[in-house]
């Protein structure tokens, strides 16, 4: 797959049912379509997608999100569908949405993620997270502990 034929573009309404099926494959339905049409109004919500264009179809790969709170970027959702990881995807898209937070004049970008998550800890070590903190068994499916990372904009 060629990193060229991926977009990169705002989420809206017509991709919500894609959405809603990457979000139940990559974390078990985290949100509801009210949950998403809600962070599609919100002024302070930023939710990009990735698509691919397959058999002349428009297909969702990729879902990021960020809340702007204060002068922070709260990222709340990276996934990239599982047939299309380790094509350095998942960077392109946190690339996107740390970019679209420096323009917002946010200083610093947040997120909670599994301690055990070793290929998002990766991911967020090479763009220069931090550890920052830990909240205990903060993913109540599997009482795993997340670690809270913290990110300031040069």
């Amino acid at each position: 797959m060629v990193l060229e034929a991926v977009k990169v573009k705002n989420l809206t309404e017509k991709e919500l049912d894609q959405v809603l099926e990457l979000d139940s494959l990559c974390f078990g339905g985290l949100w509801s379509l009210d949950g998403y049409k809600r962070e599609i109004a919100s002024p302070n919500s930023c939710l990009l997608i990735l698509t691919i264009n397959i058999k002349e179809s428009e297909k969702v790969i990729g879902l990021g999100c960020f809340w702007s709170i204060l002068e922070e970027a709260h990222l709340t959702i990276l996934a990239i569908h599982p047939d299309f990881q380790g094509k350095s995807l998942g960077k392109l898209l946190l690339t996107k949405l740390l970019e679209k937070a420096e323009k917002k004049g946010l200083e610093r970008a947040t997120l909670e993620v599994g301690e055990n998550n070793k290929k998002a800890l990766n991911l967020y070590k090479q763009f220069g997270f931090v550890e920052a903190g830990r909240r205990k068994k903060y993913y109540k499916k599997t009482d795993e502990d997340a670690l809270i990372l913290w990110k300031k904009f040069i």
